[in-house]
């Protein structure tokens, strides 16, 4: 266990845990994004969305997913809902004709444009609640943190993949350890047929 500085009378396990901890950062953190944003009419999730869609126009919704995290359904329903306020336009993807891309529209470049400021007014008020000499070191664990959420999708699709093959590999020795034990009672049955003979 991690032990806490300044612990008063019996630990709380919750404090205790990383990902409690992590999760009361995440409500601060949207608080504060709240608190800034306020008058830029965009949630913190939208404004990465929008944020990632403008760097490239035309991405695919499985795209935004893997480039903000976001999951595939959450995302689904964010984007309807931009597309509803104006903020993203559909169309066909020029790489996949079965999939649809997003782009940013005017009013979503306008959104983004007006966000840009209160996002990092807001990342201002974060890094100065920790000690400046912490601030790159936690910026550093963040985003070895997010490497490692962005590398876990394909970790997986690697490990399935991996015993896959191992079972199918364990069918087929088991199917010839099979075969030979066939083969070696057959072989001593003649040979007992032989003999008898």
């Amino acid at each position: 266990m991690i032990k806490t500085a300044k612990a008063q009378g019996p630990v709380s396990e919750l404090v205790q845990s990383p990902s409690h901890l992590l999760h009361r950062a995440l409500q601060l953190c949207l608080d504060i994004y709240a608190e800034e944003a306020v008058d830029a009419g965009l949630t913190q999730r939208q404004y990465a969305v929008l944020e990632v869609a403008a760097q490239k126009q035309g991405l695919t919704q499985t795209d935004l997913v893997k480039a903000t995290g976001i999951d595939r359904s959450t995302l689904a329903d964010l984007v309807s809902r931009m597309i509803t306020k104006g903020y993203l336009e559909r169309e066909r993807s020029t790489l996949d004709a079965r999939a649809k891309a997003v782009r940013v529209s005017e009013a979503g470049m306008a959104a983004l444009a007006a966000a840009r400021p209160c996002v990092e007014s807001a990342d201002k008020r974060l890094l100065a609640m920790l000690p400046k000499a912490r601030r790159q070191n936690f910026m550093e664990i963040l985003q070895h943190l997010s490497d490692v959420a962005d590398a876990a999708p394909e970790e997986i699709k690697a490990a399935k993949k991996a015993a896959k093959k191992a079972d199918k590999e364990a069918r087929k020795a088991a199917k010839l350890a099979k075969k030979s034990q066939r083969d070696d009672e057959g072989d001593a049955r003649k040979s007992k047929k032989a003999k008898a003979a």
